[in-house]
């Protein structure tokens, strides 16, 4: 089975999974027909405490035009063409024959030309947008009607309504979540992990049963955070995440290869606001919707004034 074979059937048994999941969400998610009103969330977000998040990893889109925008490039067109004419060189340069052969990515005929915004949308089975700064991750949440999470906020998604360490429980278990991947990209490609991190190949690596490194936003069903019959997918592993922290910008999370067992715990906090690189992602937050208010009582009708009777009237005598 080629790679693009094994992604199909992987996300056919995802779909598979993520419908049947859907059989005990409450009735505002699972019938569209609902009124807005009876759904504090939008449709693609989880309401936690307080408190809504997007249920998967952020793609990108441009704002103005919803043009899909290249996962593997940064989503800013100086640092897109720079990646793209250094890398075209310089892969002829690092690593063993078989990775010099592996080309770049294109990004879209219509990203190369047009100007772009970038905008996050949530859902599943898209490939995760990497290569995103907090600067970046921050603007494609505003251009959402969003914002980026809080650390606090998102931890608290992360651990569930259980308040666990995983997604799936207490303790670690090895590859339930996309994280500690004994693959490294950096050194598939460059024969070092620690050099080269802005390569556009690195999240298309893949391993040698031809299962993708980064997977697509929701293909690990054993990484769910659940809320009341909802579930988050891979706040875990995958791409690290770009939040709010208490005092400065943070990751939280961890990536595939990155060497973590700290589950919801998992931060770097040592980077500047402005680092990007192609393990870092974001998912989006947002206030919960104000309740519908109700509607008043019709007033009740004034009462009928009181009838006097009409005098009697008098015999002659």
């Amino acid at each position: 089975m080629n790679g693009s074979a094994a992604r199909g059937v992987g996300l056919s048994v995802l779909a598979s999974l993520f419908a049947a999941s859907l059989g005990t969400l409450p009735s505002a998610q699972a019938e569209p027909g609902v009124a807005a009103a009876a759904r504090r969330c939008p449709v693609e977000m989880v309401l936690v405490r307080g408190f809504c998040i997007d249920r998967w990893e952020a793609s990108l889109v441009d704002a103005a035009t919803g043009q899909p925008l290249s996962p593997y490039y940064a989503p800013v067109r100086t640092d897109m063409e720079a990646a793209y004419e250094y890398w075209l060189l310089e892969r002829g340069n690092v690593g063993e024959d078989a990775a010099r052969q592996m080309p770049l990515p294109e990004p879209s005929a219509w990203q190369q030309v047009h100007p772009f915004t970038p905008r996050a949308v949530s859902r599943a089975g898209a490939t995760p947008h990497g290569y995103l700064s907090y600067y970046t991750a921050k603007r494609a949440c505003s251009n959402a009607g969003k914002r980026l999470c809080t650390e606090r906020e998102w931890v608290t998604a992360c651990e569930g309504q259980r308040g666990l360490k995983f997604p799936y429980g207490d303790r670690y278990r090895a590859l339930a979540c996309n994280v500690f991947r004994p693959y490294h990209p950096g050194f598939a490609l460059h024969q070092n992990s620690s050099t080269g991190h802005r390569d556009p190949r690195l999240n298309l690596v893949v391993e040698s049963d031809e299962q993708p490194l980064l997977r697509p936003t929701g293909d690990t069903p054993t990484c769910a955070s659940a809320w009341a019959g909802d579930a988050v997918f891979d706040m875990v592993g995958n791409l690290d995440e770009w939040v709010e922290g208490e005092t400065r910008p943070v990751f939280v999370g961890g990536f595939y290869a990155r060497s973590t067992n700290k589950g919801c715990e998992a931060k770097v906090d040592s980077h500047a606001a402005a680092y990007y690189d192609y393990s870092l992602g974001t998912r989006c937050c947002a206030d919960i919707a104000p309740s519908a208010p109700s509607a008043p009582s019709a007033p009740s009708s004034p009462a009928p004034p009181p009838v006097t009777p009409a005098p009697r009237a008098t015999p002659a005598l």
